[in-house]
């Protein structure tokens, strides 16, 4: 059981938050412990009373997400799922963030590998029948409410607060739909918008005052969310090779695609114009953080996973290079505690 920590407010800021506030303007705080010092002590004193905000930061992808899954599932392995104070993911990361925080983040992974989940929750020839490609609510409502639960009520209860994003169809701006989860039908909701892919996964998604299409259109690693929020240190789980980078759009989904959220949702069309960017962008702000962020890559020759993949075969390939990453990554400082 981990204590949870605690936090004094300084001028409107998080004490505990000035160390990141820093590194994002470029001024180094050297005397600042590293992550996996962070993780380390955590893991050994059993409490998160130690003045810093550790999140656990997870990108997104589609079907790309499957080796974030085996890096969340590695972290349930090593013990360390309750050293977080908060859990920040977009679209896939925000549902393998989930599966972290209900304490079910191996048996969770198994849909992955059964074909017959993956041929109904990803489906391409969908759309020739103008149906969504990704049957978000097949897999939020019926497989992790039935076919492979998923504990909602422990994520509600869970100390470590739980953090999706997703983008304002108005705004184009990136959201933490955190206060808008209030019960088990707002946290499924969220967990929909934060996947809300236009097009692919059908109309935007409802919650609150405003609707929402996947995270990703605005921020595919939602770090720049964490600090804003008074994170010191993250624990950043990646989806794309340190050599990989994203794709243009192709070049019918951009006539298509960009017409209809043009007309739907003007915020967010600005936002998927501004994707091409985005991976630099973000990369740009990780590495200014220095010390305070520890990113975990699918390592260099890990296949390359399409966003619609559904190829088991493959994903079980990529889930299981996924929970080594972080193995290999982190099994010393366990043991060191």
């Amino acid at each position: 059981m981990f204590v949870e920590a605690s936090s004094r407010v300084v001028g409107g800021v998080t004490s505990r938050s000035a160390a990141v506030f820093r590194l994002s303007y470029g001024d180094p705080v050297t005397s600042s412990p590293s992550v996996t010092e962070v993780i380390q002590a955590r893991h050994a004193a059993g409490t998160r009373a130690d003045g810093q905000r550790l999140a656990l930061v997870i990108e997104g992808g589609g079907s790309r997400g499957v080796y974030s899954s085996g890096m969340v599932q590695a972290l349930e392995e090593l013990g360390l799922a309750g050293i977080f104070d908060a859990v920040y993911g977009t679209s896939a990361g925000a549902i393998n963030g989930a599966w972290l925080l209900c304490g079910r983040a191996t048996p969770g992974m198994r849909s992955w590998t059964d074909p017959a989940i993956m041929r109904r929750a990803v489906d391409p020839l969908r759309l020739l029948r103008g149906r969504p490609a990704f049957d978000l609510r097949y897999l939020v409502h019926q497989v992790y409410d039935g076919i492979e639960p998923m504990d909602f009520p422990a994520i509600l209860a869970n100390t470590t607060t739980f953090h999706p994003i997703a983008t304002d169809v108005r705004t184009g701006l990136a959201v933490d739909l955190h206060r808008h989860i209030v019960d088990k039908r707002t946290l499924m909701r969220a967990l929909r918008a934060s996947a809300g892919l236009p097009i692919l996964a059908g109309p935007p998604v409802a919650l609150g005052d405003s609707e929402y299409f996947d995270g990703g259109l605005a921020e595919t690693v939602p770090i720049r969310t964490a600090v804003r929020d008074g994170t010191t240190h993250a624990l950043v789980l990646r989806t794309r090779r340190t050599d990989e980078r994203r794709p243009p759009a192709p070049r019918l989904h951009r006539i298509v695609g960009g017409g209809y959220m043009r007309l739907i949702a003007p915020g967010a069309y600005r936002a998927w114009l501004e994707r091409p960017r985005q991976q630099s962008l973000e990369d740009g702000f990780l590495a200014n953080l220095g010390d305070a962020v520890h990113q975990i890559h699918p390592p260099l020759g890990s296949p390359t996973v399409d966003s619609a993949a559904r190829d088991t075969d493959l994903l079980a390939e990529a889930l299981e290079i996924g929970r080594r990453a972080v193995h290999c990554a982190l099994a010393d400082a366990v043991r060191a505690a």
